[in-house]
């Protein structure tokens, strides 16, 4: 009994070593990113909103990026930012496929009616564009955090709805899932013991990239106001409040910009070596 988690450790291992170096890159700027979320307090040199100085002050030692309009740190605002932006993209990708993994799993699952009401309403929502329906609802329900998840988590889940049920149809027709239904069992017994272990690489492989829309959108809204609001902050805003320097040839704006770009640019390579491992192909 004692062996089994070290064997399940050292199988994860050994599949890492023969990660390709993009998945390797990857990791590693996913875990880098994840640190700096987690220790930014300790990290950062000043507070989040603290004004430690003039505005726009150049790089130097005393402040490694300068300062921003209103006089704070740059270094600690692009810290902070990683665990408000990351952090917020996360909780709101967890919520979007909660709902839209559960629906489409129940859409596939009892089909018929269920089904036809729960697609056709996700044809309404997916009709509109989704950063126009945002920016409405946010105008609508105000730009709190709280708003923000639910209304970005809720349009994204039209995405994901798709994908848990096209993928999920293929396993409701199989053999064993028919032979769950003659025993007796209920609909909750057969999504959670027979389909959803069968679409997981599927829906991984999806989380990781939904991550990435959504961790887009968020830069995107807050860039144009409607995001996370000020003081709180966030690299959209902070390309926003600084986009005047490009023209005195600063590069501060490029720094939350180079930090968004990336971490999508990391994802999108662990994503595309789960998707290589999952699917059955030999390395060459």
């Amino acid at each position: 009994m004692s062996a089994q988690p070290y064997s399940g450790g050292g199988a994860i291992w050994r599949e890492l070593k023969k990660a390709p170096p993009s998945a390797k890159f990857g990791l590693a700027v996913i875990c880098s990113y994840v640190f700096v979320a987690l220790f930014a307090p300790v990290l950062t040199p000043y507070g989040e909103s603290e004004i430690v100085g003039s505005a726009f002050e150049p790089w130097g030692e005393e402040y490694t990026f300068g300062t921003d309009s209103l006089g704070r740190d740059m270094l600690t605002r692009l810290l902070f930012g990683a665990r408000n932006t990351v952090g917020i993209a996360f909780v709101t990708t967890c919520l979007a496929f909660l709902i839209g993994g559960v629906c489409g799993i129940l859409a596939a699952a009892m089909s018929g009616w269920v089904d036809q009401i729960l697609s056709r309403i996700i044809d309404i929502l997916m009709a509109i564009p989704a950063l126009i329906f945002a920016l409405l609802l946010l105008t609508i329900f105000g730009t709190t955090i709280s708003a923000l998840i639910i209304v970005i988590a809720v349009l994204d889940s039209t995405r994901v709805f798709r994908i848990a049920r096209a993928v999920s149809l293929n396993v409701v027709v199989l053999d064993f899932v028919e032979a769950a239904r003659l025993r007796g069992e209920n609909i909750g017994w057969i999504t959670i013991r027979e389909v959803l272990p069968n679409i997981m690489p599927p829906l991984v492989a999806e989380f990781g990239l939904r991550f990435c829309f959504v961790f887009l959108t968020i830069a995107s809204l807050s860039f144009l106001g409607l995001g996370i609001q000020p003081p709180t902050a966030d690299w959209g805003s902070m390309v926003r409040d600084n986009a005047a320097l490009i023209t005195y040839g600063d590069l501060t704006p490029l720094l939350p910009a180079g930090a968004i770009a990336l971490l999508t640019v990391g994802v999108n390579f662990v994503v595309d070596w789960f998707l290589h491992k999952t699917s059955g192909l030999r390395d060459e």
